[in-house]
């Protein structure tokens, strides 16, 4: 895959239990551009992400990464490309010590011990947890799982990087040192987020989703200056944008 883009076409998702995620999602995302999605609980947001790299099929359209359709077939390349991030690090943790579980994608892609042992030393150290390399997933707080569950991405070297609710469980100092590892993250980035600030403060672009739809894509400041589409999509602007509760200037 010479060229990273992500490409959705007429995306439709619809539950077992008949509920309807994605409603036509459409839009393509080009190298190195840094995306945000959001929208209200249930806007469909979680269900698009996993699409990305194959962890839900669509229901019908189709979806390509580098030009490259998702199939079964290449679902193996796919997954090197596309580093996922679930919102729930206890899906992604499941191996004895967090070393295990941040080498288990390079040990799968081949590499010698070596380069494994070279990839998650670095991986852990851009989260700084390398303290925790030795200990059980299932010891650690929620904002170390979250951590760790990021490091187990960043150990494939990924040409874009999918989190869901990437902030969820940090505390402030581990937000801010999140914010900046993403911002140091030079290919494509996709996440999902109710933290609008960081939207604002690390997307040149945001997707609005509606009930499955996309309802608006544009920059993040045409997105929080709607007031109207804000309000349709029970959202609010980011705390920066908005004025001071006590003296009421911005």
């Amino acid at each position: 895959m010479s060229h990273h883009i992500v490409e959705l076409k007429e995306l439709h998702h619809t539950y077992p239990d008949g509920t309807v995620a994605l409603d036509g999602v459409s839009f393509t995302i080009t190298h190195g551009e840094s995306v945000g999605i959001i929208g209200a609980n249930g806007a469909g947001k979680s269900t698009l992400l996993l699409h990305l790299n194959g962890y839900l099929a669509p229901t019908s359209g189709e979806i390509e990464i580098g030009h490259t359709p998702i199939t079964k077939e290449t679902l193996p390349e796919i997954r090197r490309t596309v580093g996922m991030v679930f919102q729930d690090p206890d899906d992604q943790l499941f191996m004895p010590t967090v070393y295990d579980d941040v080498a288990f994608g390079p040990f799968n892609l081949g590499l010698t011990p070596a380069a494994v042992e070279e990839r998650v030393t670095s991986a852990l150290a851009k989260v700084e947890a390398g303290h925790l390399r030795d200990k059980p997933p299932y010891h650690l707080s929620g904002g170390e799982k979250k951590r760790v569950a990021i490091a187990t991405v960043l150990s494939m070297e990924p040409s874009i990087l999918v989190m869901d609710e990437p902030t969820n469980g940090l505390d402030p100092h581990a937000r801010r040192q999140l914010m900046g590892l993403m911002k140091d993250f030079h290919h494509t980035k996709i996440f999902t987020s109710h933290d609008l600030d960081m939207v604002m403060e690390l997307c040149d672009r945001v997707i609005v989703l509606g009930r499955g739809k996309v309802k608006a894509d544009g920059t993040p400041l045409e997105i929080f200056s709607n007031q109207q589409l804000l309000t349709e999509c029970r959202l609010e602007k980011p705390l920066s944008m908005q004025g001071c509760p006590v003296c009421g200037k911005n």
